[in-house]
């Protein structure tokens, strides 16, 4: 790289002329008419495209054959049984759900709470997702006792406690069937 070379910035959208050379650090005044700083590496010096006696002397079958053998392999297919679709996963603390509680009362908490969970429900049955996990914490039990409540309304699904040792206590693990007629 020298003075009067024209240049570009690899990981911009710079482009210049070479003002001056210091060991690694190049200075360069862009089309802007910017006088920026870089390193050497990470320029490149624009000096046109190949020239005629260098493509003349590139070996056309050795690039060919090196595409080639660069070819991606097959992919195993997964078969849809063998696939484990992680389960949707909605938290219902009521932090989660609203900016502040100030001003709320427990009955206001507990049906935003429900209103919640039943919109992720039936979100979850329109677009065929097998598994809902509902995390409402241990506490006094009454939001788990009204989530019980809510699934038994509904007939395609099953529920039980979620994975001990992913959620804790505090989850309901809920399973859609798909296809009921």
């Amino acid at each position: 790289m020298k003075v009067h070379d024209k240049v570009s910035v690899l990981d911009d959208a710079i482009s210049g002329v070479v003002t001056a050379v210091k060991g690694n650090e190049v200075t360069i005044i862009t089309t802007d008419g910017f006088e920026l700083d870089f390193f050497k590496h990470e320029l490149i010096v624009m000096d046109g495209s190949l020239s005629k006696r260098k493509l003349a002397q590139m070996d056309v079958s050795e690039v060919l054959s090196e595409k080639e053998s660069k070819k991606p392999g097959k992919t195993k297919r997964i078969k849809p049984k063998e696939r484990s679709l992680p389960p949707m996963v909605v938290d219902l603390h009521i932090n989660q759900l609203v900016p502040k509680t100030r001003g709320m009362d427990n009955y206001e908490m507990l049906t935003i709470q429900l209103d919640t969970a039943k919109r992720q429900l039936d979100f979850a049955i329109s677009k065929r997702i097998q598994k809902v996990v509902f995390i409402h914490g241990v506490g006094e039990g009454v939001l788990r006792a009204e989530l019980e409540f809510l699934f038994n309304r509904y007939e395609n699904l099953k529920f039980y406690d979620a994975d001990y040792q992913k959620y804790g206590r505090g989850a309901t693990e809920v399973y859609i069937y798909q296809n009921v007629k």
